[in-house]
């Protein structure tokens, strides 16, 4: 919970609204709301089914995490002061109104998780705010690092929900990282990478030019297409382990027929790594399979639905084929 009239931090203690082991105490999260507390739920996609499938489907689109938390405000209210976020947002107001403040620029141009907002008045807005209401169906997008408030009119009929969906684009920086510490443990790419940096040179002003050349060759080194590919197959693999898997398929799920319609499901992370052979690798959460260029046939035709008797020879190999996707929750039933 959260409320911009307390002093020092806005968030509300959890002592004030829950026991000690963490469970919700209702009645009294109900008497902080009644006073003014905006009611915060993160990461609601994990708990929520239509959302989590909303928020998988941007995933497949930006192929970065994307999150949703929720935000529900009594009339007359303000959750949190003015502040910038450290991912893109886009806004979805669901109920109620609310009225924004959203100011010009970034003070602190693309902050980054490494420098979260610390309040304070370290940082102050630039200019004027734009204002503007949000109401129901109303979307809004702000770029990280722009600074905004939000609060509910006191006159309001009810209370304000809205979601506020994370975008969680890698910065620059990020990727680099990530593409150093793969490279400096390839046995050829990362050679140079693992040479000595003369450190003794650092106090010679005339060394300068040469470190400088030293550290251009190396990033530049970094950007070639094996380099790239290499991070590709990185940020894939990371999307899809660290995100909630959404399998199509329950404990009970009977396994498929030979007649039966199926599509990969579109809420399994999952990519594929071409081979030299015509083949290729699916991976995602659950591991990798290797695919010979029949079984990837297979694959590309079940993005737009088959039934394992469509797909050639006498079905029963593909019925096997479809079943073991099946289990892993990589496949659904098509309609």
């Amino acid at each position: 919970m959260a409320e911009s009239a307390r002093k020092g931090s806005a968030a509300v203690p959890e002592h004030e609204y829950a026991d000690e082991d963490g469970r919700v105490d209702l009645p009294r999260l109900l008497a902080r709301f009644d006073a003014g507390a905006t009611l915060v739920v993160s990461q609601f996609h994990e708990m929520h089914a239509p959302l989590a499938r909303f928020c998988r489907g941007l995933e497949r689109v930006f192929l970065h995490p994307v999150q949703a938390n929720i935000y529900l405000t009594p009339p007359g209210s303000q959750g949190f002061r003015i502040h910038y976020d450290t991912h893109d947002v886009v806004v979805l107001q669901v109920e109620g109104t609310k009225r924004w403040r959203v100011w010009p620029g970034q003070p602190l141009p693309h902050p980054t998780r490494r420098i979260p907002w610390a309040g304070g008045g370290s940082v102050q807005p630039e200019g004027e705010p734009v204002t503007l209401t949000l109401a129901p169906g109303d979307a809004l997008y702000l770029p990280r690092g722009v600074m905004h408030d939000a609060e509910v009119d006191e006159d309001a009929s009810g209370a304000s929900l809205h979601i506020t969906v994370g975008l969680f684009e890698p910065a620059w920086a990020e990727v680099l990282r990530d593409l150093l510490l793969l490279l400096e443990t390839d046995a050829a790419e990362g050679v140079a990478l693992r040479q000595g940096f003369p450190s003794w040179r650092l106090a010679d002003p005339d060394a300068a030019p040469a470190l400088a050349a030293g550290a251009a060759e190396r990033l530049n080194g970094l950007a070639t297409p094996a380099a790239l590919e290499r991070l590709a197959l990185r940020l894939l693999d990371r999307l899809a382990a660290e995100r909630m898997p959404l399998p199509a398929r329950g404990l009970l799920t009977p396994p498929p027929g030979l007649e039966d319609r199926l599509r990969i499901a579109d809420t399994m992370h999952h990519h594929l790594v071409p081979q030299p052979d015509g083949g290729a690798v699916l991976r995602w959460s659950g591991g990798a399979e290797p695919l010979d260029a029949t079984r990837l046939e297979w694959l590309q035709r079940l993005e737009e639905g088959a039934t394992p008797a469509e797909l050639g020879g006498n079905g029963e190999d593909a019925l096997a084929f479809c079943r073991h996707l099946a289990a892993w929750g990589l496949l659904e039933r098509a309609g």
